[in-house]
């Protein structure tokens, strides 16, 4: 049974619910899957030996995250193969096909936890309440270790882009 986390962060204010553990830096990635915007399941386990960069987000079609995924989708082109980004919300896989097609955002690969929320079971941003996930940021290194963790405490806040960017640089480099 996975942990319940109440009045863990808030949206508008509200406190909200979130559901799974707490993500500590040192703390092996959790595995976890979800679907591709080709509706087929995808599974990660070790993230192919890469540094990546996870954006747990509310919904593509809301203003903080489509600017956060626009920013990702920037800095992601600047470091080029040597790091991967990752944005998952418990949209429709449809719902971000259109998206990234309307927006052009091709260096950020997004995932849906629509189906099972595995993603958000395993990292602690599954909001109970509303069924879907909150702000949060996570960095793992090639070796599958998590280096960086933001919960963002309000939803409907940004993350700190710029610790976020020097994490994932960091494990780049």
């Amino acid at each position: 049974m996975a942990v319940a986390r109440a009045a863990a962060v808030t949206l508008g204010g509200n406190p909200l619910t979130l559901v799974g553990p707490v993500i500590k830096v040192g703390d092996k990635a959790p595995g976890f899957t979800v679907m591709g915007n080709d509706w087929k399941t995808v599974r990660f386990d070790n993230f192919g030996g890469k540094p990546t960069l996870i954006s747990s987000i509310l919904s593509v079609n809301t203003g903080i995250c489509d600017a956060e995924i626009k920013r990702f989708n920037e800095e992601a082109g600047k470091l080029g193969d040597r790091a991967q980004f990752f944005t998952i919300s418990a949209d429709l896989p449809c719902s971000q096909s259109i998206w990234c097609g309307n927006t052009g955002v091709k260096n950020v690969k997004t995932y849906a936890d629509h189906k099972e929320t595995s993603f958000g079971l395993a990292y602690g941003t599954l909001v109970k309440e509303l069924r879907i996930l909150s702000r949060a940021i996570f960095v793992i290194d090639k070796n599958g270790e998590v280096s960086y963790v933001e919960y963002v405490p309000e939803i409907g806040q940004h993350p700190d882009y710029d610790k976020a960017l020097a994490a994932i640089q960091k494990a780049a480099a």
